[in-house]
């Protein structure tokens, strides 16, 4: 692991426009369960498969069975930085890292200091109604019972990206754009099998490709530097 560490300090000395690629393994060391380990929200059991609750077309028809699961399960305001935010914005704040591009939905990035996050999937801390438009904040939600809903009476939806819908075109134009001219591309703390978000890294024609994860990923193979470890501790050991 210490020769890893070595390789990763070299790589991000050397280099210019480093772009972070994250999910949620990145934030399970802040407290906030993932979706797909042994102990995830995956492997727990509801009424419905979370996949079912998180989809568009069960929040249109089970508004309200949707946000008890929501409240519940996706909400984590307690939640804070840790050191792989930290170390990421860090490493922007010294002109090193160009991009974040996350998968989570919880602001953790921006809560560290990160300036540039693209968030592929959108983030639980803003909402809007569905009727007038008008922007929410997670204290709103987690304030209301039931279906939130706006003064227009209007229903509340988070901006996030539930099943069956498309990802923003601004964040994944912004995205590969920021991955295709990255010089190192740092995946951290993701299976890369949830698309169209994975495909994503597709993109990157750089010199080093590094990879940080528990769990083996379908990149491995095309990874220069390959580290089975938790991300926050890596990153902060360097």
């Amino acid at each position: 692991m210490d020769s890893n560490i070595e390789k990763l300090a070299e790589i991000v000395r050397r280099s210019k426009r480093i772009v972070f690629f994250g999910g949620a393994g990145v934030s399970t060391e802040s407290g906030i369960p993932d979706f797909r380990s042994v102990d995830g929200l995956y492997n727990q059991k509801w009424d419905y498969p979370p996949e079912v609750i998180l989809s568009h077309s069960f929040f249109i028809r089970n508004t309200e069975e949707f946000y008890r699961f929501y409240r519940e399960k996706m909400l984590c305001p307690d939640a804070k930085p840790n050191k792989a935010h930290i170390k990421l914005a860090q490493l922007e704040e010294e002109g090193k890292l160009t991009a974040v591009v996350t998968q989570n939905i919880d602001g953790l990035h921006q809560a560290a200091g990160s300036r540039r996050v693209y968030e592929l999937h959108g983030s639980v801390l803003r909402n809007y109604c569905m009727k007038c438009g008008k922007f929410h904040d997670v204290k709103k939600i987690m304030d209301s019972k039931g279906i939130p809903l706006c003064e227009c009476g209007g229903t509340i939806k988070p901006d996030v990206v539930l099943y069956e819908e498309g990802l923003d075109d601004a964040t994944l134009r912004g995205s590969v754009e920021a991955i295709s001219k990255a010089d190192t591309l740092i995946i951290g703390g993701t299976s890369l099998n949830v698309y169209p978000a994975a495909g994503l890294v597709n993109y990157f024609n750089g010199d080093d490709l590094v990879i940080i994860n528990l769990s083996p990923t379908q990149m491995d193979s095309k990874a220069g530097l390959l580290i089975q470890g938790k991300i926050g501790e890596t990153l902060s050991a360097i």
